[in-house]
């Protein structure tokens, strides 16, 4: 597929007004503070992980409404010293799946949280483990679609909540260090990464690839795409919905979060990603931080000939060597050559 949103001279000088709902930071101070009013750690358990170099625990914390939400969280074995920690967001359609599939960060030497997402898991990978029992307001069968009609019954309100109490859970674990908490994540992943951003004041680091959740009404008129493209079936179906589910996504607009948000981000995009268009990327790099009173440090990698998996292994490395420096997390090694 050949790039088919804007040139990049004009995405890197990208800044699209953005239709904020007047109660935008009431809507989610409220969410949360309701949210916060359950101690966040249910259970910790070891887990089998067939691992001699990493330990991993099954995790149990409170999400949106105090539902449960699983996650895996992962470190190197025989340290003990408090460690820097990464919570991971998975993409769309994903689940946590199985303790030994995500290692990049623990051997990196972080704290690791993998946090499950809610309602889904059953369209690629190894399944997840958490509910959704919220999903039966008015919608499409699909996350992206359920709830559209009311920003109070959609589904990624929860979503981003249970994210934000990610922080929180991984904070109250053994072995943390409370004050170097990283938001890491691609597509679905990346979009929660970059609201918790937004909404999480003292983040240390947010590292953002090929986000969903930006630039959501321009993405609706360039692609067809799972997960836009369930939002736009449902509207063809249900075709007096337009203003409710526009005013919906509103809430959720990741431009929205990035204006808000003060951690140094690290972001990278596909300029021929079809699923997650480049130019919501681009609105929220070049709007982050607008509305903080600070120049967050910042920087962004392009790669032109890449879609939907971004720079890939090459864009990770990236991720290390910049989050390494941001948390003074130790040297990451340098590849043979």
């Amino acid at each position: 597929m050949p790039a088919f949103d804007l040139p990049t001279r004009e995405l890197e000088r990208y800044r699209p007004d953005v239709q904020e709902p007047p109660d935008f930071d009431g809507f989610w101070r409220d969410t949360l503070k309701e949210a916060a009013q359950t101690d966040v750690l249910v259970s910790v358990r070891p887990a089998e992980n067939g691992l001699r170099l990493t330990r991993t625990w099954d995790v149990t914390f409170r999400g949106f409404a105090g539902d449960p939400v699983r996650a895996w969280y992962s470190r190197p074995a025989g340290v003990g010293e408090p460690l820097p920690a990464v919570v991971e967001y998975a993409g769309y359609g994903r689940g946590r799946g199985l303790p030994h599939e995500r290692l990049t960060w623990v051997n990196a030497g972080y704290a690791h949280l993998l946090m499950d997402n809610r309602g889904q898991g059953d369209q690629y990978g190894n399944g997840g483990a958490t509910p959704d029992p919220h999903a039966s307001a008015p919608g499409g069968p699909g996350p992206a679609a359920r709830g559209l009609l009311d920003p109070r019954d959609y589904h990624y309100r929860r979503l981003i909540t249970d994210a934000v109490r990610a922080v929180a859970a991984v904070r109250a674990l053994p072995g943390v260090d409370a004050s170097r908490v990283a938001a890491v994540g691609n597509s679905q992943g990346g979009g929660l990464a970059l609201a918790v951003a937004g909404l999480v004041p003292d983040l240390a680091a947010a590292l953002v690839t090929a986000p969903f959740l930006c630039g959501i009404r321009r993405a609706l008129d360039l692609t067809d795409a799972s997960p836009y493209g369930e939002i736009s079936a449902y509207l063809s179906v249900h075709r007096g919905a337009q203003e409710a589910a526009y005013r919906t996504l509103a809430y959720m607009e990741g431009v929205s979060f990035a204006r808000r948000a003060a951690a140094p981000a690290h972001f990278g995009v596909g300029l021929r990603d079809t699923v997650c268009p480049p130019s919501g990327a681009y609105a929220a790099f070049n709007r982050y931080g607008e509305l903080t009173g600070v120049d967050p440090r910042k920087e962004i990698h392009a790669y032109p000939y890449n879609g939907h998996e971004g720079g890939d292994a090459v864009q990770v490395r990236r991720q290390l060597d910049w989050l390494g420096g941001m948390l003074e997390a130790g040297p990451v090694s340098s590849p043979p050559g």
